[in-house]
């Protein structure tokens, strides 16, 4: 091979080199227009049945993880309670009551008052008023359903007390000293918030005679069922979703069955 010559331009090659010019040949593709209109479909489809799984999937988690806060959280309050007087809430405590001395050991952002003032003064203040008492039923149409949503709750087992936590959650109270009764609940994520259901994001507690504090399902609690009454997609009860509490926080895989 002839070496091409350098020494005119002052470059001396090296002694056996070869210098040679080779040509690579580069050859491009790229999508039809037709093949990124499919892809971009498959991915759309795909989508669209993995999205709303994955939404689903993180409400539950959320529901479930607000509920154990705030189970948490009252019996806190209780213990607080106790330990700065010497005594426990009970379902004995004096009617009307219990609210006003749980209230301290809470951080909260609005005192509701009673839902029960619905009916009489203090309207402008409840949060979730219980028309029934004055029987007007049809005002209460928008407000909490059994946990299959086939029928209104009965609000007069919320309507003694309501304040709302700084994270949104809000507690609800029932205290009826005549039937030895005092029910805590809590609505998870907040009343403005769905879906509003008893057993979803809305759950219940009993307070027992002794202080103790049991989630309402539970074996010895008024909505605890073997027959599921109070916990079952398929009840007709306007109570159904009370008892589903305990299954809330003992079950592992009750928030992915009630998401369907």
């Amino acid at each position: 091979m002839k070496l091409k010559n350098y020494t005119s331009s002052g470059y001396t090659p090296t002694k056996k080199a070869v210098h040679i010019n080779t040509y690579n040949n580069v050859f491009r593709t790229a999508f039809t227009l037709a093949e990124v209109l499919i892809t971009l479909g498959v991915i759309g489809v795909v989508a669209a049945l993995t999205i709303p799984s994955l939404i689903n999937n993180n409400r539950a988690k959320a529901l479930e993880a607000a509920l154990k806060k705030n189970y948490s959280v009252i019996e806190q309050a209780l213990n607080m309670y106790y330990a700065q007087n010497g005594e426990r809430l009970n379902s004995e405590t004096p009617e009307y009551t219990i609210k006003n001395a749980i209230l301290p050991y809470f951080q909260i952002i609005r005192d509701c008052g009673r839902g029960s003032e619905a009916s009489t003064e203090g309207l402008e203040k409840v949060y979730i008023p219980n028309y029934i008492n004055n029987g007007d039923t049809s005002k209460n149409s928008t407000n909490y359903k059994t946990i299959n949503g086939l029928s209104i709750i009965n609000l007069q087992y919320f309507d003694d007390g309501q304040f709302v936590l700084n994270d949104g959650s809000i507690i609800l109270i029932e205290h009826s000293t005549a039937k030895k009764r005092v029910y805590i609940s809590v609505d998870v994520n907040g009343y403005l918030k769905p879906p509003n259901r008893l057993g979803k994001d809305l759950f219940m507690f009993q307070l027992y005679k002794e202080g103790k504090l049991l989630p309402m399902g539970a074996e010895s609690t008024d909505y605890y069922s073997e027959n599921e009454e109070y916990c079952s997609k398929t009840s007709t009860n306007n109570m159904n979703g009370a008892g589903c509490t305990y299954k809330a926080l003992t079950d592992s895989k009750y928030f992915n069955y009630i998401k369907k």
